[in-house]
């Protein structure tokens, strides 16, 4: 058995994280408050009416910049405060004010990458990165493999998983594809390994690439996955600190 440590979640794709404690997981559905939002650009098809694949926006592996962006989402569940060490914070309601939104990421989208354009929200569901509504779940032990072969500390933000576990054998997730796991009150299932673009090599303190982490897996482990997906089958609350474990 191992222990949730930590939740995270990501109210604009790509632009922003915010630690949080608790919540109330519903089956078939994301993670409350993740990925609400995605900001489409200038070459992209996505539109508001149904889920679209992440090569569609603006995010992280395209301009490591936008890494070092802190979230906050109000409990109006509408406005979203976005700060970053370059510029001033932004509090922002992204349905009615998309232009003021734009305006503040453009000048942390790398040069020469298509603009951001639009912002995309799809009723009912977040904007992750597979094509159902999904968590994804990261094992803080695997974190330390990493870190451990690598020869340096890493902030587990790179990875942007959802729900961190603890107190596990390093990669026992990738055991785990098509079984359940209990955490807290609610069940998930493990749907499929995490396949990993350039997005963890940007430094979330700072928004610089500083790390390959995609080669290292490669050259380390024989594969670039990192976290698994996972959807949840059955509703119920999760808090830090709750046991988590295969059935």
């Amino acid at each position: 058995m191992g222990q949730l440590a930590q939740i995270w979640r990501y109210p604009v794709k790509s632009h922003g994280r915010e630690a949080i404690t608790a919540a109330r997981l519903t089956a078939g559905e994301c993670l409350p408050g993740d990925r609400i939002w995605a900001i489409a650009h200038e070459a992209s098809k996505a539109d508001n009416s149904a889920w679209s694949p992440c090569s569609g926006f603006t995010r992280v592996a395209s301009s490591p910049g936008l890494a070092a962006i802190q979230a906050q989402l109000h409990d109006d569940g509408q406005t979203v405060t976005l700060s970053h060490p370059d510029q001033d914070s932004l509090t922002v309601a992204p349905d009615r004010q998309p232009d003021r939104l734009l305006a503040w990421v453009t000048p942390l989208t790398a040069a020469g990458r298509a603009a951001p354009a639009r912002v995309i929200r799809v009723p009912g569901r977040g904007l992750t990165d597979s094509d159902y509504p999904s968590l994804t779940i990261g094992n803080l032990a695997s974190h330390r493999a990493v870190e451990g072969r690598l020869g340096r500390a890493l902030q587990i933000e790179r990875w942007r998983a959802n729900l961190w576990l603890d107190g596990l054998p390093a990669w026992e997730e990738f055991d785990w594809i098509g079984r359940e796991v209990q955490i807290g009150g609610a069940i998930l299932r493990i749907v499929e390994r995490t396949g990993r673009c350039a997005a963890p090599s940007a430094n979330p303190d700072n928004g610089r690439r500083d790390a390959d982490l995609l080669a290292f897996l490669d050259q380390q482990w024989n594969h670039t996955d990192f976290c698994v997906h996972a959807e949840v089958t059955q509703s119920g609350p999760i808090a830090t600190g709750d046991t988590a474990k295969v059935l």
